[in-house]
């Protein structure tokens, strides 16, 4: 096997491909890139059994072959190297010879017939939506998935369903909540869900947000085709949880605030709170101003907000990092906060419509947390 290649677009399609390749395996050729060189192209492969990535490239192909090489050497070595182009050649002890400029490596390869075989189907219910549509739904709930496997896998996934063209992401981690809708034409009806971590990777592939993706879902897969990658992902299995019924009815309290206000009072107040432990902020939810109190070991803080309360006065014990991802995913300059008294949770949604709502769980307070 021997082929050239642009250096720079290599590399890029190499640094992507390697984020998909498995730190931690049994099997040590999925620490690898495949790549195969036939006829002027060069198709590049990561797969890590969940998730598997292809990339095609123009090769100028001396000699046709496939290998497979450490995806964190080649990168390396690739990202070091001065040159606009790349030659890797097979040598009969099957060695890769890399050559860029004036620098020259051996490394060893793995034997390509080991690599497994990408999954592939053509049988599915296809979902076409633009590269902004899918970053704003999937950074508007990632978030909110759980953020390792406990009693309940599934909460590590996103519920994406289609019912009458509405588009709906939903994650959910016990704490919180997040709901995003949108509005899509010509899709049929569908429900499924998928991890977390395989969206943030096909988020990662969009480089030109009015690019529209086709996605493709199976019965057990589901494919991205987006700027020129083809990735293929598991879908979780089991059902995912009734988070409907965790939504309350009614509400007693009601609250419009200034998105940007509350988020400048809440970064002030995480000064003082560890990551290493979750201390509440007690919020006095007042006929005309919210007063934001916290108290920890490294000291205390108290913090002032005019704003109108609708319904009776309250307090309330909340994350400040919670409250403050939800209102930075609103995307919004006001919303309005909606409460159950002390002991429910709280809901984000627009002043109107219904593209997005948020749910936190209120904190346990103490008499420690007094201002």
């Amino acid at each position: 096997m021997q082929f050239t290649v642009e250096r720079e677009p290599f590399l890029e399609a190499v640094s992507r491909l390697s984020r998909i390749v498995s730190n931690r395996t049994s099997y040590p050729v999925l620490e690898g890139i495949f790549l195969s060189a036939e006829q002027g192209r060069l198709t590049m492969i990561s797969y890590n059994l969940e998730i598997s990535l292809k990339k095609v490239v123009y090769a100028r192909t001396v000699e046709d072959g496939e290998i497979v090489l450490s995806a964190r050497l080649l990168s390396d070595i690739i990202r070091r190297m001065d040159s606009t182009t790349v030659e890797l050649r097979l040598d009969e002890k099957k060695k890769c010879r890399i050559t860029g400029g004036s620098a020259v490596f051996e490394i060893e390869t793995m034997d390509a017939a080991d690599f497994p075989e990408m999954p592939s189907f053509i049988d599915g219910k296809q979902l076409n939506i633009f590269g902004k549509e899918l970053l704003e739904m999937t950074s508007g709930t990632s978030f909110a998935v759980a953020p390792v496997e406990g009693s309940r896998p599934i909460l590590m996934g996103i519920n994406i369903s289609v019912t009458d063209n509405l588009l709906k992401f939903v994650a959910i981690d016990g704490f919180r909540l997040a709901i995003r809708r949108l509005k899509i034409a010509n899709s049929e009806n569908m429900n499924f869900v998928i991890s977390g971590k395989s969206l943030d990777e096909i988020i990662r592939l969009i480089t030109n947000p009015e690019e529209e993706i086709q996605i493709l879902i199976g019965s057990k897969m589901i494919s991205f085709t987006v700027n020129g990658y083809h990735m293929v992902c598991r879908l979780m299995e089991g059902d995912f949880v009734d988070y409907e019924r965790t939504i309350p009815k009614e509400f007693k309290q009601r609250l419009v605030v200034k998105v940007q206000d509350i988020l400048s009072v809440l970064e002030r107040i995480s000064l003082l709170i560890s990551d290493s432990f979750s201390t509440p902020v007690r919020c006095y939810m007042e006929e005309e101003q919210i007063i934001f109190n916290c108290v920890t070991g490294m000291g205390k803080i108290t913090e002032t907000y005019q704003s109108d309360l609708e319904g009776d006065p309250f307090e309330i014990g909340l994350s400040s990092r919670y409250l403050t991802e939800a209102l930075k995913a609103t995307g919004d300059d006001m919303v309005q906060i909606k409460f159950d008294g002390s002991r429910q949770g709280i809901v984000i949604t627009p002043l109107s419509g219904d593209d997005y709502m948020y749910m936190i769980m209120p904190m346990r307070l103490s008499n420690n947390d007094n201002r």
